[in-house]
């Protein structure tokens, strides 16, 4: 599918047609074909011969491929798991969140991918680049998660913290210990409706 080979063309800043099939490894009359569906669906920008991407459009192109019946398997080729972070981030941003990418804690070492602040409510995000998992393996991660959360809470002024994980292959929104594990594609309207279903969300506070 040719969106898909178009993925790796996507790389912050500005390029051109010609360069663009350099790297997408395609003809230029492919590459100005990519490179006008992309902005059509709102995936960087034209100004001049010139297009324009940033940090999360080649996650965002991913999805759009993966929409329009490219495969999943073919898609986790052409993505990293920096352009996954990327994404989760800006969709925060957009939303109003202050967030913080790869935060790292203490006595124990952890890690935590992308953490979203806004309203008092903190949410600590795992972003997962699966092909494919399983349930126990879902159980672990939600699990670990948990622990990160807690220990955030611990060595933050943070009053209450939200564990989330974001995956690319879950196809709608699931929750393993009231942890909601959320597709990629349906994470802007899970931020939308997140303070509305607070709820249903295990919350952990200090």
């Amino acid at each position: 599918m040719y969106l898909v080979n178009g993925i790796k063309g996507i790389i912050p800043g500005g390029i051109s047609a010609m360069d663009f099939a350099i790297v997408a490894k395609t003809d230029q009359i492919t590459a100005k074909k990519i490179l006008t569906e992309l902005v059509k669906n709102e995936i960087g920008q034209k100004k001049g011969d010139v297009f324009n991407f940033s940090e999360g459009d080649k996650l965002k192109a991913a999805i759009n491929a993966l929409e329009q019946g490219a495969s999943i398997d073919e898609i986790a080729e052409e993505i990293s798991w920096k352009d996954f972070e990327g994404l989760t981030a800006e969709i925060l941003e957009e939303k109003g969140f202050a967030t913080i990418r790869n935060l790292r804690l203490k006595n124990p070492r952890r890690e935590i991918d992308v953490v979203g602040t806004n309203l008092g409510i903190s949410m600590l995000i795992d972003c997962k680049h699966w092909k494919r998992t399983s349930l126990s393996s879902l159980q672990t991660t939600v699990k670990k998660q948990i622990e990160r959360v807690k220990q955030y809470i611990v060595s933050t002024d943070s009053t209450m913290a939200i564990p989330v994980i974001v995956t690319l292959y879950q196809d709608k929104v699931d929750f393993i210990d009231k942890v909601p594990i959320v597709p990629i594609f349906q994470f802007s309207s899970f931020v939308d409706e997140f303070y509305g279903n607070l709820d249903e969300i295990r919350q952990i506070k200090a």
